[in-house]
């Protein structure tokens, strides 16, 4: 097999040209601490399950409160991008999360921790939509590159802030772990507001009025093969995803006798890989089309997540977590897709409303993996995401190429 396509001067002086390369930056530092701070959580599980004594399954429903909200934020998101602008939005969603963090920093209660919990998810929502109609909009030629130049900055701050969250906690108290985080975010919307162009779509929007023919007119769009089925493959993978990351830590403590600390630098090397991985299928994508990229990445998956419950020892669960990586790479490739399967008018609205459909189905993933591991069934949980790897590895071929390749 050749080079991947793209990994060449000229494809990346294309990315950057033009001053899109600012761009880049800002879209992908404000993505490096939104996800970042959210994958910080399943590290400091164990700590609060001890401040306000949980047990897992509690502990995992805060972990579906922290991503129903993120789901729930979704659609509102994608609607506010298309009628006041890619970046405002942005700047938005970054203000609210560095507020929700300083109210989870100083919470006394549980309760006061799941609402907060709750406000941090919807605030980083709002991101969550708006970075990917940006970046289809400025990269047009090159969005699964861009996209996953993004997400790869993503998965810097799920291998560093982790890490730091964790060392704060053991050293200091999880509290200061959040309220570290709040200058960042103020800075980060600072950044977004200088660099980012307030609306980077067209002046018209199919939402600037809600009318019956404006839902007509997104149900059509919505209705269509391409979306039907990538929106079903995008349950699953997801699903995986969130069940995986959820509880990998506990289950490298409980179940493969790892110690915190180095269940925590073995779950940072998970999203490490993620920079790596990210980038390549991304490229895929922009050089082969969903239906020949993604099946390739759902095999190593759906093999690694069969075979995690028989690795025993340090260095095999190593290279087990190498492979699992192949779980961060499915998005730089169905995302793309997904946005570019909509029509400009709509794509906010589009892609926010699938990502609020398939994200609240997702956010049980953990709530229900928490289950299974206090039943006993921690590994036998893993089996049944390996198998919603092969059914979505099967739908892939249902799947109309919207991408040119």
């Amino acid at each position: 097999m050749g080079r991947l396509p793209g990994f060449d001067g000229r494809a990346v002086r294309s990315v950057l040209a033009d001053g899109r390369g600012k761009i880049l930056f800002a879209v992908a530092t404000g993505w490096c601490f939104s996800i970042g701070v959210r994958l910080a959580y399943p590290v400091l599980l164990p700590y609060l399950q001890d401040a306000y004594a949980l047990d897992l399954t509690t502990a995992g429903l805060l972990l579906t409160v922290l991503w129903l909200a993120y789901a729930l934020g979704q659609l509102p998101g994608g609607i506010l991008a298309d009628r006041l602008g890619e970046g405002n939005v942005l700047v938005v969603s970054t203000l609210v999360s560095a507020v929700a963090l300083g109210l989870i920093a100083v919470a006394g209660s549980a309760p006061v921790v799941f609402l907060a919990t709750a406000c941090f998810g919807f605030g980083t929502a709002l991101y969550g939509v708006a970075r990917f109609t940006i970046l289809s909009d400025v990269f047009p030629d090159n969005d699964g590159t861009a996209i996953g130049v993004t997400m790869a900055a993503g998965e810097v701050g799920n291998a560093v802030l982790p890490l730091i969250a964790g060392g704060i906690a053991a050293t200091l108290a999880w509290q200061y772990g959040f309220g570290l985080a709040v200058p960042v975010f103020a800075l980060v919307a600072v950044l977004l507001w200088l660099v980012v162009p307030a609306r980077t779509s067209g002046s018209t929007s199919a939402v600037d009025s809600l009318s019956l023919e404006t839902v007509r007119y997104v149900a059509a769009q919505l209705r269509r093969p391409a979306i039907v089925v990538v929106t079903a493959i995008q349950i699953l993978t997801y699903c995986v995803w969130q069940g995986f990351t959820g509880l990998y830590p506990t289950y490298l403590i409980e179940v493969k006798g790892f110690s915190e600390g180095m269940a925590t630098a073995l779950f940072s090397a998970f999203f490490a890989l993620g920079i790596v991985v990210q980038p390549i299928t991304g490229r895929l994508y922009d050089g082969f089309g969903i239906r020949r990229s993604l099946p390739a990445v759902l095999t190593v998956m759906a093999v690694a997540l069969v075979s995690l419950p028989f690795l025993e020892g340090f260095w095999p669960i190593v290279v087990g977590t190498v492979f699992l990586s192949s779980i961060l790479g499915y998005g730089t490739i169905t995302l793309p897709y997904m946005t570019a399967a909509f029509p400009a008018d709509m794509k906010g609205t589009g892609l926010g409303f699938l990502r609020t459909f398939y994200m609240t189905i997702g956010a049980a993933s953990p709530a229900l993996f928490g289950v299974l591991a206090d039943n006993g069934f921690f590994d036998e949980g893993y089996v049944v995401l390996a198998g919603f790897a092969v059914v979505a590895m099967v739908l892939v071929y249902w799947l109309p190429d919207v991408s040119g390749q």
